[in-house]
């Protein structure tokens, strides 16, 4: 007997479209695809910040199966990566699948599906529902005494206001992660002056940003089995060096380590800022920074690196705990992300009424990294505890992607009607979690947006291969199963 699925997906941006793709070429029709905003691409979509990258190679920042032989450089801008997006979003016919503007309000599982309510005030069901609302997508800005009175122009970085002239204004740019060293390098010669806010330094390990010749991306074009090829051996390389070097002691950990201090040696010849940007903790505690321009923007006479706590904010611009007031006509949060937000405020709830919200009150808890017990036929990607912080995020949804298909295949041939991870696996796994986490660079010391409430992070701790051998296939013996007979 082959059973008819409704399948449901909640977001549009990476994992959304890559579980989508798989789920037509796995021959299920009955999909939809639910996005708040009017175009796809996710954080793709809503960064569009001076400087923006992505710090994983361009040929394996793409999907597997869908290779892009126009990528205009090794680390690909992010322009560019929304336009790929929006590209394949067409090529695949997956935009036929989305609803936008439309967001889900609420799912509830009434013990066979879902009931999805949206903020209109519209319902729909769902025999599946897939989270892909992705990890870093709701904006924070720290609380702050008197950003209201600021008289200039201030806005999250991932809200970038581009009505407003930058040239030879005064810019103020708060925090010194990724993002805020990428705006830096940027804006570095077009502020006049460019005040860069850092609370705590951050390593960088200096990958150029090179661009590829006409010639090499023809020869991509026309020789397919070239593009693969790279995809691979940079997917080899990063599972090799980075995938290795997070979570286990070893010469990748010291050579990166290596190169990251050696750079600030010999980028910053200044003994004083070199101190201000030398962090406290080891290279990877942290996100690291990916930049071979960020050194020689800060050393620049006008560029100020401003290592005073922030006191508050006034009219004319940010006053220091040293007492000193730095004017500016520009805010720029370069704060980042609530970490923790996940699906939020979409609401989810599960077997015997009991909601997302109220089971990850303690603590982000799921199933190796796609599934939550007590919510049956319900499936994450990116979700808790994926190789965030030692991977590229697509080539995790496409595992986590494949590994769905799976149940999806088992649900279609009428062999299993639902099915929701058992708390005793679950735990299992984060017991797992927890024992090994003491081997991974997360836990020498620093406080990083990886660390959980309870001070653990909530991360992958193994390498990325370990991942796709986990998700190979199914353990059912792990799951609450009921059978198509019995539905």
């Amino acid at each position: 007997m082959t059973r008819s699925l409704r399948i449901a997906i909640v977001g549009a941006g990476m994992s959304g479209l890559a579980m989508a793709a798989k789920l037509l070429r796995a021959g299920f029709s009955d999909v939809v695809i639910y996005e708040s905003a009017d175009e796809v691409g996710g954080t793709w979509r809503d960064n569009t910040y001076p400087g923006l990258s992505c710090d994983v190679p361009a040929r394996f920042y793409s999907y597997s199966f869908a290779p892009n032989p126009n990528w205009s450089a090794n680390f690909a801008p992010g322009d560019e990566i929304q336009a790929y997006f929006v590209k394949t979003t067409s090529d695949l016919g997956l935009r036929r699948l989305i609803r936008f503007g439309t967001e889900i309000e609420s799912a509830t599982w009434d013990g066979h599906r879902y009931h999805l309510q949206t903020t209109k005030g519209e319902h729909d069901y769902a025999d599946v529902l897939i989270a892909a609302t992705g990890v870093l997508r709701k904006p924070q800005i720290p609380d702050i005494e008197g950003i209201a009175e600021f008289c200039g122009d201030a806005f999250h970085s991932a809200r970038w206001d581009h009505s407003v002239k930058l040239r030879g204004k005064k810019i103020a740019v708060i925090g010194t992660g990724s993002t805020g060293a990428q705006i830096t390098s940027a804006l570095a010669g077009v502020a006049a002056p460019l005040m860069l806010f850092q609370r705590t330094a951050q390593w960088i390990l200096p990958l150029p940003r090179l661009p590829y010749s006409p010639l090499s991306r023809t020869a991509m074009r026309l020789v397919p089995q070239l593009n693969r090829s790279s995809y691979h051996l940079y997917r080899e390389l990063m599972e090799r060096i980075f995938g290795r070097a997070a979570v286990e002691p070893g010469w990748q950990r010291s050579a990166v380590s290596a190169v990251c201090r050696l750079h600030l040696q010999l980028a910053i010849r200044n003994p004083a800022l070199r101190q201000k940007l030398t962090p406290p903790d080891d290279p990877m505690c942290k996100r690291l920074i990916m930049s071979a321009s960020f050194y020689p923007s800060v050393a620049r006479k006008d560029v100020h690196l401003i290592t005073e706590a922030i006191e508050r904010v006034e009219q004319r611009g940010i006053r220091t705990t040293d007492g000193a007031l730095h004017e500016c006509d520009v805010i720029v949060f370069a704060t980042g992300f609530d970490a923790r937000a996940y699906l939020r405020p979409m609401d989810i709830i599960g077997e015997d009424g009991r909601s997302l919200s109220e089971a990850w009150a303690h603590g982000v808890r799921g199933y190796r990294t796609v599934a939550v017990p007590g919510f049956p036929n319900f499936f994450t990607l990116i979700g808790p505890h994926s190789p965030i912080g030692n991977h590229s995020l697509i080539a995790i949804a496409e595992t986590q992607a494949d590994y769905i298909v799976q149940w999806l295949e088992s649900m279609r041939s009428g062999v299993v009607s639902s099915c929701a991870p058992s708390q005793e696996a679950t735990d299992e796994f984060n017991s797992a979690i927890r024992d090994v986490m003491p081997s991974t660079v997360w836990t020498t010391g620093c406080n990083s947006w990886y660390i959980g409430p309870d001070g653990v992070p909530e991360t992958w701790p193994w390498t990325p291969a370990v991942h796709r051998q986990m998700l190979a296939a199914p353990v059912r013996a792990h799951f609450h199963i009921t059978d198509g007979a019995r539905a």
